[in-house]
């Protein structure tokens, strides 16, 4: 069981797939962020607005379990 893992092929699938992933969770962040009425990361980072700031936690969990359950 020890080295099956670092297998080329298997190496390259999961690099592929975490790719995907982080594209799909990037993709879905920039939507959410364009259809609300206010700019996401200024408000996050410049204004300093914590209660957005853990409602996007959320979403971003959210999102990230979603992807990784639809690649798995």
């Amino acid at each position: 069981m020890g080295f099956e893992s670092l297998r080329p092929g298997i190496l390259l699938g999961s690099l592929v797939y975490a790719l995907i992933g982080v594209m799909i969770f990037w993709v879905c962040f920039l939507i959410i962020d364009k259809i609300t009425p206010y700019d996401l990361w200024g408000e996050i980072v410049e204004k300093q607005n914590v209660a957005l700031g853990l409602v996007v936690a959320a979403m971003c969990l959210g999102i990230s379990i979603i992807v990784a359950a639809a690649i798995h």
